[in-house]
Protein backbone atom coordinates (compact mmCIF):
# COMPACT_ATOMS: atom_id res chain seq x y z
CA UNK A 1 0.00 0.00 0.00
CA UNK A 2 1.31 3.55 -0.98
CA UNK A 3 2.25 5.62 1.94
CA UNK A 4 -0.52 8.43 2.29
CA UNK A 5 1.56 12.43 1.95
CA UNK A 6 0.42 14.68 4.04
CA UNK A 7 -0.10 18.15 2.86
CA UNK A 8 -1.98 21.12 2.29
CA UNK A 9 -1.82 23.59 -0.95
CA UNK A 10 -2.24 27.13 -0.44
CA UNK A 11 -2.12 29.67 -3.38
CA UNK A 12 -1.20 30.19 -7.01
CA UNK A 13 1.94 30.69 -8.63
CA UNK A 14 5.35 28.89 -8.48
CA UNK A 15 5.91 25.97 -6.18
CA UNK A 16 7.25 26.60 -3.05
CA UNK A 17 7.46 23.75 -0.52
CA UNK A 18 7.26 24.32 2.67
CA UNK A 19 9.05 21.83 5.39
CA UNK A 20 8.43 22.78 9.38
CA UNK A 21 10.60 21.81 12.36
CA UNK A 22 9.91 20.11 15.14
CA UNK A 23 8.18 17.39 14.45
CA UNK A 24 7.12 18.49 11.15
CA UNK A 25 4.01 19.33 12.61
CA UNK A 26 2.89 23.44 10.83
CA UNK A 27 1.76 24.58 13.84
CA UNK A 28 1.56 28.64 13.65
CA UNK A 29 2.44 28.66 10.38
CA UNK A 30 -0.81 29.40 8.92
CA UNK A 31 0.24 33.65 8.99
CA UNK A 32 3.22 32.80 7.09
CA UNK A 33 2.13 30.72 4.41
CA UNK A 34 -0.91 33.14 4.23
CA UNK A 35 1.27 35.84 3.06
CA UNK A 36 3.57 33.66 1.00
CA UNK A 37 0.38 32.60 -1.02
CA UNK A 38 -0.03 36.11 -2.27
CA UNK A 39 3.11 35.17 -4.81
CA UNK A 40 3.20 31.12 -4.45
CA UNK A 41 1.55 27.78 -4.63
CA UNK A 42 2.65 26.84 -0.87
CA UNK A 43 2.54 23.06 -0.38
CA UNK A 44 3.25 22.95 3.68
CA UNK A 45 4.41 19.02 3.56
CA UNK A 46 3.32 17.28 7.43
CA UNK A 47 6.37 14.61 7.20
CA UNK A 48 4.16 12.33 10.09
CA UNK A 49 0.59 13.37 9.34
CA UNK A 50 0.49 14.92 13.20
CA UNK A 51 -2.04 17.97 11.73
CA UNK A 52 -4.28 15.52 9.50
CA UNK A 53 -5.12 13.05 12.92
CA UNK A 54 -2.49 11.07 13.26
CA UNK A 55 -1.37 13.03 16.82
CA UNK A 56 -1.13 10.35 19.28
CA UNK A 57 -0.63 7.27 17.29
CA UNK A 58 2.40 5.67 17.58
CA UNK A 59 5.58 7.21 15.82
CA UNK A 60 8.60 5.12 15.04
CA UNK A 61 12.09 6.68 15.46
CA UNK A 62 12.49 9.58 12.78
CA UNK A 63 15.34 9.51 9.96
CA UNK A 64 15.87 12.57 7.49
CA UNK A 65 16.37 10.56 4.71
CA UNK A 66 12.09 9.10 4.93
CA UNK A 67 11.40 13.07 5.50
CA UNK A 68 13.30 14.40 2.62
CA UNK A 69 12.40 11.30 -0.02
CA UNK A 70 8.55 12.05 1.31
CA UNK A 71 8.95 15.61 0.44
CA UNK A 72 10.31 14.57 -3.02
CA UNK A 73 7.23 12.24 -3.71
CA UNK A 74 5.19 15.28 -3.29
CA UNK A 75 6.74 17.62 -5.30
CA UNK A 76 6.33 14.38 -7.79
CA UNK A 77 2.79 14.98 -7.51
CA UNK A 78 2.21 18.51 -7.72
CA UNK A 79 5.09 19.64 -10.12
CA UNK A 80 4.88 19.68 -13.53
CA UNK A 81 7.26 17.71 -15.85
CA UNK A 82 10.69 19.30 -15.43
CA UNK A 83 9.43 21.59 -12.88
CA UNK A 84 11.39 22.96 -10.27
CA UNK A 85 10.37 23.96 -7.04
CA UNK A 86 11.80 26.30 -4.16
CA UNK A 87 11.90 25.30 -0.76
CA UNK A 88 11.92 26.98 2.51
CA UNK A 89 12.47 24.73 5.66
CA UNK A 90 13.01 25.62 9.29
CA UNK A 91 14.69 23.70 11.67
CA UNK A 92 14.48 20.01 11.81
CA UNK A 93 12.88 20.77 8.17
CA UNK A 94 15.76 22.86 7.52
CA UNK A 95 18.10 19.80 7.61
CA UNK A 96 15.14 17.63 5.49
CA UNK A 97 15.50 20.32 3.38
CA UNK A 98 19.40 20.08 2.93
CA UNK A 99 19.06 16.28 2.16
CA UNK A 100 16.15 17.14 -0.34
CA UNK A 101 18.83 18.80 -2.29
CA UNK A 102 21.18 16.73 -2.22
CA UNK A 103 19.35 13.86 -3.17
CA UNK A 104 17.26 15.83 -6.01
CA UNK A 105 18.94 18.77 -6.82
CA UNK A 106 17.44 18.67 -10.47
CA UNK A 107 13.83 19.38 -8.93
CA UNK A 108 14.82 22.32 -6.77
CA UNK A 109 15.20 25.82 -7.98
CA UNK A 110 16.36 27.32 -4.53
CA UNK A 111 16.52 26.11 -0.64
CA UNK A 112 16.71 28.51 1.99
CA UNK A 113 17.51 26.07 5.43
CA UNK A 114 16.54 28.49 8.68
CA UNK A 115 18.67 27.58 11.73
CA UNK A 116 18.85 23.63 10.80
CA UNK A 117 20.68 22.06 13.68
CA UNK A 118 23.37 20.25 11.85
CA UNK A 119 25.50 21.09 14.80
CA UNK A 120 27.83 18.02 14.32
CA UNK A 121 29.46 20.88 11.72
CA UNK A 122 31.19 22.65 14.53
CA UNK A 123 34.69 21.85 15.51
CA UNK A 124 33.24 20.89 19.05
CA UNK A 125 30.32 19.77 17.55
CA UNK A 126 29.56 16.26 20.03
CA UNK A 127 29.79 18.21 23.04
CA UNK A 128 27.39 21.11 21.27
CA UNK A 129 25.12 18.54 20.40
CA UNK A 130 24.95 16.72 23.96
CA UNK A 131 24.35 19.64 24.98
CA UNK A 132 21.74 21.26 23.03
CA UNK A 133 20.08 17.50 23.65
CA UNK A 134 20.29 17.65 27.26
CA UNK A 135 19.07 21.67 27.56
CA UNK A 136 15.92 20.66 25.07
CA UNK A 137 15.18 17.12 26.81
CA UNK A 138 15.37 18.42 30.13
CA UNK A 139 15.56 15.41 32.81
CA UNK A 140 15.47 12.82 30.54
CA UNK A 141 13.93 11.55 27.11
CA UNK A 142 10.45 10.82 27.25
CA UNK A 143 8.95 7.40 28.19
CA UNK A 144 8.49 5.06 25.56
CA UNK A 145 5.57 3.19 26.78
CA UNK A 146 2.97 5.13 24.45
CA UNK A 147 2.76 7.44 21.98
CA UNK A 148 3.70 11.10 23.04
CA UNK A 149 0.63 13.94 23.26
CA UNK A 150 2.06 16.54 21.69
CA UNK A 151 4.60 17.65 18.21
CA UNK A 152 6.71 18.87 21.10
CA UNK A 153 6.80 15.42 22.47
CA UNK A 154 7.20 13.81 19.08
CA UNK A 155 10.11 15.67 18.64
CA UNK A 156 12.28 14.99 21.64
CA UNK A 157 11.26 11.00 21.69
CA UNK A 158 11.93 10.60 18.03
CA UNK A 159 13.12 13.34 16.23
CA UNK A 160 15.80 15.83 17.80
CA UNK A 161 18.59 12.67 18.54
CA UNK A 162 18.57 11.44 14.91
CA UNK A 163 18.10 14.84 13.08
CA UNK A 164 20.93 16.52 15.26
CA UNK A 165 23.18 13.98 14.55
CA UNK A 166 22.83 14.51 10.71
CA UNK A 167 25.87 15.29 8.81
CA UNK A 168 25.21 17.00 5.11
CA UNK A 169 26.94 15.82 2.18
CA UNK A 170 26.80 16.71 -1.42
CA UNK A 171 28.80 15.00 -4.21
CA UNK A 172 29.12 18.73 -5.79
CA UNK A 173 29.09 21.92 -4.21
CA UNK A 174 25.12 22.96 -4.23
CA UNK A 175 23.43 25.26 -6.39
CA UNK A 176 20.66 27.05 -5.34
CA UNK A 177 21.05 27.15 -1.54
CA UNK A 178 20.93 30.02 1.17
CA UNK A 179 21.22 28.87 4.44
CA UNK A 180 19.98 31.51 7.07
CA UNK A 181 20.03 32.37 10.80
CA UNK A 182 17.54 34.74 12.54
CA UNK A 183 18.54 38.37 14.02
CA UNK A 184 17.77 37.87 17.03
CA UNK A 185 19.96 34.36 17.34
CA UNK A 186 23.63 36.42 17.14
CA UNK A 187 26.12 34.70 19.07
CA UNK A 188 24.09 31.46 19.73
CA UNK A 189 24.53 27.84 18.89
CA UNK A 190 22.25 27.44 15.70
CA UNK A 191 23.46 30.98 14.39
CA UNK A 192 27.30 29.59 14.37
CA UNK A 193 25.74 26.03 12.92
CA UNK A 194 24.16 27.79 9.76
CA UNK A 195 27.25 30.42 9.36
CA UNK A 196 29.52 27.58 9.02
CA UNK A 197 26.87 25.38 6.91
CA UNK A 198 27.12 27.85 4.39
CA UNK A 199 30.91 28.12 4.46
CA UNK A 200 31.41 24.50 4.02
CA UNK A 201 28.82 24.33 1.60
CA UNK A 202 29.29 27.16 -0.61
CA UNK A 203 26.19 28.44 -0.25
CA UNK A 204 24.72 32.28 0.15
CA UNK A 205 24.22 33.25 4.45
CA UNK A 206 21.30 35.08 5.01
CA UNK A 207 19.80 36.60 8.20
CA UNK A 208 16.02 36.60 8.78
CA UNK A 209 13.87 38.78 11.17
CA UNK A 210 13.27 37.33 14.86
CA UNK A 211 15.30 34.23 16.04
CA UNK A 212 14.88 30.57 15.69
CA UNK A 213 10.95 30.63 15.64
CA UNK A 214 10.83 34.11 13.43
CA UNK A 215 9.04 32.30 11.02
CA UNK A 216 5.69 32.18 13.54
CA UNK A 217 6.72 35.43 15.54
CA UNK A 218 6.82 37.63 12.52
CA UNK A 219 5.09 35.80 9.72
CA UNK A 220 4.98 38.77 7.31
CA UNK A 221 8.54 40.30 7.29
CA UNK A 222 9.71 36.89 7.40
CA UNK A 223 7.57 35.93 4.16
CA UNK A 224 8.34 39.22 2.68
CA UNK A 225 12.51 38.57 3.07
CA UNK A 226 11.90 34.90 1.99
CA UNK A 227 10.11 36.34 -1.20
CA UNK A 228 12.82 38.67 -2.27
CA UNK A 229 15.86 36.26 -1.93
CA UNK A 230 13.97 33.44 -3.56
CA UNK A 231 13.48 36.37 -6.32
CA UNK A 232 17.42 37.58 -6.19
CA UNK A 233 18.26 33.93 -6.38
CA UNK A 234 15.90 33.81 -9.57
CA UNK A 235 17.56 36.56 -11.26
CA UNK A 236 21.11 35.45 -10.73
CA UNK A 237 20.32 31.96 -11.97
CA UNK A 238 18.38 33.54 -15.43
Amino acid sequence: MTEQLHHDVLGRGPVLLVLPGGAGHPMGLGPLTERLAARFTVVTYDPLGLAHGRLGLPVPEQRVADWSEGAHRVLEAVLPAGGRACVLGTSSGGIAALDLLARHPARLAHVVAHEPPCVTVLPDGAERRAELIRQLDGPGRPPADGAPATPFGVFLAHVLRPFTSYLPSFTAPPGGLTVAAGTDSRGQLLYRTAALLAERLGGAFAEFPGGHLGAVDHPVAFADLLADTLRSSARTSA
